[in-house]
């Protein structure tokens, strides 16, 4: 007779002890607390200042972030010293129309409300200030309330800011956004969010479809005058080359990053003039154009910075 073998038995794959549920956990705390590169210790202060003098020099600060540098003066009465001065020589910021817009619920008349700064952000999403600019314009002549744009067939949306590009994934992101917040609040507004710490800011903003961690940065540092570091094309480019930030790191971790290495006062200017500097610099700038790019006129101050030979 053949004896039978016997089979063995197939145990499940074990899960996860409790020790290494409790390590992941302290991981993602760490990460959170010091930022995914606590070793690399670049920027320091004195670096972060001496590239902001450095571009002050050159630049001036950037005429198109001259009203948000306003904003955040009368916020900030007591801001240190060592932010960027009075910004009433700088001529009007051109970024956005003078359109109607809904009221501030605390009375203070505002040309630009949250969900304003909002749905121009999204609409600066892959295209140009001009661009995004006559979006936004053509957007509020089409429909003059949130309340319209809500009401209105997504087509109408995405005829209205198809000059600003991508006006389908657009239309639908603030489609979305306006009737979540009608669902949700009963009304269409942002003005609740002045009322959050920056961490509620970010939890409820990134619950919206199509708005992510840089539109997110972007309303806290423009809109609502937070000390935060918006990381994008030019900012990404130019602090990886710099050695800021390591080389493997992709642009969401360079956020965490550099907004844990930065001091807070200088994450505003910074970021405007490394957004211009990207934009003017041929050095700096990814693609060169000779109609769109001009030369600083000077060698460019950054190159004593870098690390990175693509940009030397």
């Amino acid at each position: 007779m053949m004896r039978s073998r016997k089979r063995k038995l197939q145990l499940p794959n074990p899960s996860p002890v409790k020790s290494e549920i409790v390590e992941n956990k302290d991981n993602v705390a760490s990460e959170s607390m010091n930022g995914p590169y606590s070793t690399h210790t670049r920027p320091t202060s004195e670096e972060c200042r001496a590239v902001r003098d450095d571009l002050l020099a050159l630049h001036g600060f950037p005429p198109e972030f001259a009203k948000y540098l306003s904003k955040r003066r009368k916020v900030n009465h007591n801001s240190s010293t060592d932010a960027v001065g009075s910004p009433s020589s700088f001529p009007p910021s051109p970024l956005l129309p003078s359109v109607k817009s809904e009221p501030r619920e605390d009375g203070e008349d505002e040309t630009e409300s949250l969900l304003d700064g909002l749905v121009s952000t999204i609409l600066s999403q892959n295209t140009t200030d001009a661009n995004s600019t006559r979006a936004f314009a053509s957007l509020k002549r089409a429909f003059p309330t949130w309340e319209d744009v809500h009401a209105a067939e997504s087509k109408c949306i995405e005829n209205a800011i198809k000059c600003g590009g991508l006006a389908g994934r657009k239309a639908s992101c603030i489609k979305n956004l306006l009737t979540t917040l009608l669902e949700k609040n009963g009304k269409i507004c942002l003005e609740y969010l002045r009322d959050m710490s920056v961490d509620e800011i970010k939890a409820e903003l990134c619950r919206f479809k199509g708005i992510g961690s840089k539109t997110v940065a972007c309303v806290l540092m423009f809109h609502l005058q937070q000390d935060d570091f918006p990381v994008d094309t030019h900012v990404f480019r130019i602090t990886k080359a710099m050695g800021w930030v390591p080389v493997q790191a992709d642009r969401g971790k360079a956020y965490l990053h550099l907004n844990k290495r930065i001091p807070n006062e200088l994450k505003f200017d910074l970021n405007c003039l490394f957004v211009t500097h990207g934009k003017i610099c041929q050095m700096c700038g990814k693609k060169v154009a000779n109609q769109q790019r001009a030369s600083c006129g000077q060698p460019c101050p950054l190159s004593k910075y870098y690390c990175s030979t693509d940009l030397k």
